[in-house]
């Protein structure tokens, strides 16, 4: 099954545009940031990409009828981690110029078939439900019919993502029943989402099947010769076990103990004023972040033959945990390439939604179809 033609706002590196893949065709993609749009253009060229702010754009800019648009607007001001400021923020305030495009565009008779939003799950939760609740006023306004689902990464890269999707249809357009259930799955729909949708309309619990069992572990995904960083000076490395509490200092000497080679990642945090190493050995890597500051940053703990070595995640790696190809052309900064892919969507997660949702609601006839 085959896409169409979609727009991509707020497309950074473009990775929406890779998880959809060959058989869809982009018609338009906007990110404000100049240094995101070197990278969009040199995996992708240039000729549909637009880089200015979304709130300089007008439904007029916006070429022929796109059945899909995406929008992973921005996420800080929703983060449980950001400051609270939601949709009234600086960042994620942005939905609202970019609604006003898709408004803009159903005014011209252009409503897209399809829209997908993504966002971090404390979109949830956001003034106590109310950012959720706004979105999803905003969709039926406009004559859509919607749903939502969390996903995980980590059911298909080893980096624990959990992401929020809006998926809604267009009125008119018929919703195959196997894409539908009667209740909310507790596979796709975890309590908050249940508890925040109590108070929307419109709504559809959206069907997925089960992912196939990830195989890759963050092992697998790490380089012998890592590009871009190096490898900390022993008593660097010491310095950073020793600033972990001893539950976390117990995990790193029962890797030791375990024989062969394990790999970690560690989290630099702040607990009760005071500076911590946090460390995970299972295999998946904690969630990619890009706020400001070098607490954001990823480390690696390599354990083998008794020794521990540390370094951060290489820009390489990063990309690898986001689901793209080591084709994928990355920026030479290193700084500039990490966020570039703590700020995308992971690549098979797209695609999975695109495979099991998005393509067969394209299939499904619309009522100027069915008239014809």
């Amino acid at each position: 099954m085959t896409g169409g033609g979609y727009y991509e706002f707020f497309a950074g590196g473009g990775m929406a545009r890779a998880g959809l893949g060959a058989g869809w065709r982009c018609l338009f993609a906007n990110d404000f940031d100049p240094k995101k749009a070197i990278a969009y253009r040199a995996n992708w060229g240039a000729e549909h990409l637009c880089v200015a702010d979304v709130a300089s754009l007008a439904a007029a800019d916006l070429p022929g009828m796109a059945d899909l648009v995406w929008a992973s607007f921005p996420c800080q001001d929703l983060s449980l981690a950001g400051g609270g400021a939601g949709l009234r923020g600086a960042r994620s305030g942005t939905f609202w110029p970019f609604w006003a495009l898709v408004k803009g565009l159903a005014a011209q008779g252009r409503a897209p078939r399809l829209v997908v939003l993504e966002n971090v799950v404390g979109a949830l939760t956001s003034h106590g439900g109310r950012d959720f609740a706004a979105i999803g006023r905003a969709l039926a306004e406009t004559g859509y019919r919607f749903g939502a689902v969390v996903v995980n990464a980590a059911d298909f890269v080893p980096q624990s993502r959990a992401r929020l999707f809006f998926v809604a249809v267009r009125g008119d357009v018929d919703i195959p029943a196997g894409l539908v259930g009667a209740r909310p799955s507790a596979r796709w729909h975890p309590p908050a989402l249940v508890e925040a949708r109590a108070r929307l309309r419109g709504w559809v619990w959206w069907r997925l099947p089960e992912p196939a069992r990830r195989v890759a572990t963050l092992a697998d995904l790490i380089e012998a010769e890592p590009s871009g960083v190096v490898w900390r000076a022993a008593a660097e490395t010491a310095g950073l076990l020793a600033s972990m509490t001893p539950v976390n200092r117990a995990k790193v000497e029962a890797a030791r103990a375990a024989g062969g080679r394990r790999v970690g990642t560690v989290y630099k945090r702040t607990r009760a004023g005071v500076v911590r190493a946090e460390v995970r050995f299972d295999d998946v890597a904690g969630c990619l972040r890009t706020p400001a500051g070098g607490s954001s940053r990823q480390t690696i703990l390599v354990v083998e033959d008794g020794q521990v070595r540390s370094r951060l995640l290489s820009p390489r790696e990063a990309a690898r945990l986001m689901g793209l190809p080591d084709s994928y052309r990355l920026p030479t900064n290193y700084n500039e390439a990490y966020h570039l892919a703590g700020d995308g969507v992971a690549v098979p997660v797209v695609r999975h939604l695109a495979a099991h949702l998005l393509e067969p609601l394209l299939a499904a006839p619309d009522g100027a179809r069915a008239a014809a």
